[in-house]
């Protein structure tokens, strides 16, 4: 089904770390047809800023019809959305993009970083097989650690040490010997770079969620493009839309 401009209530929203926000909004039958891995693009209430923010969806509520982001702020777009309160109304477009495909048997290997850890709630909801979960911060301001641990064993590493192992998702995942049959990822580009050498050297499925600006999240606009191995059938060069291709790509399709 094809995406949708709704006028949508903010349910709820609370602080979880240092610029990070979670909001619940009512968005009705939209949650009915979001899949792990989409994001909604979220407007702006201020004329000025005409371009909505691309957010991904954190978690899936279909019995309240609801949809949780947990996002940064990073700008007076973000800054807006952080002030709202419950009952507060908001244009919202989604679902966009492309999800993860599924696997139903063997071992998920789960690896975040960052602001791409909220997507990989709703994956591990989703996915029915055994999942181990390793995800990446800067300090010890975790966010969402607790409600991922509802899923699967949880193994985190931050850059400073001050919890898990300190490093990388990497520097986790090579001393506890963490494996899997297929992987799922996102986050920023040189943790992915990392995770695509990985799953090539360990010959293990890899499924990345690519972070990028966007403009009008329908594909349209060509504002969010990375190299391709195939030829774009839109653009007839090497090129994928990350919102409208993407954002879950295989590894070995992309160029990062």
């Amino acid at each position: 089904m094809s995406a949708k401009k709704i006028t949508v209530t903010v349910n709820y929203q609370k602080k979880l770390a240092d610029g990070v926000y979670s909001m619940w909004l009512a968005v009705g039958s939209m949650a009915d047809e979001a899949k792990p891995g989409q994001f909604i693009s979220i407007y702006s209430n201020d004329s000025s800023r005409l371009l909505p923010r691309p957010i991904s969806i954190c978690e899936v509520d279909k019995e309240f019809r609801s949809i949780r982001v947990v996002y940064r702020v990073v700008g007076e777009g973000t800054k807006e959305f952080s002030k709202l309160k419950a009952g507060a109304r908001v244009d919202i477009m989604g679902p966009l993009g492309n999800g993860y495909t599924l696997k139903s048997e063997g071992r998920a290997l789960l690896i975040a970083g960052g602001i791409g850890i909220p997507p990989m709630l709703e994956l591990a909801k989703s996915l029915p097989c055994e999942k181990t979960i390793v995800v990446g911060y800067r300090d010890a301001e975790v966010f969402l650690a607790d409600d991922l641990e509802n899923y699967g064993q949880v193994y985190i590493a931050t850059e400073d040490g001050s919890v898990g192992t300190k490093g990388t998702v990497l520097d986790a995942i090579r001393k506890f010997d963490l494996g899997g049959d297929v992987i799922y990822s996102c986050g920023p580009t040189p943790m992915l770079k990392a995770v695509k050498a990985f799953a090539s050297e360990k010959n293990i499925e890899c499924q990345i969620s690519l972070e990028e600006k966007m403009a009008c999240g329908i594909g349209a606009c060509l504002a969010c493009v990375c190299k391709s191995k195939d030829v774009d059938h839109h653009t007839h060069v090497h090129n994928k839309r990350i919102c409208k291709d993407g954002p879950v790509f295989n590894a070995q399709e992309v160029e990062l």
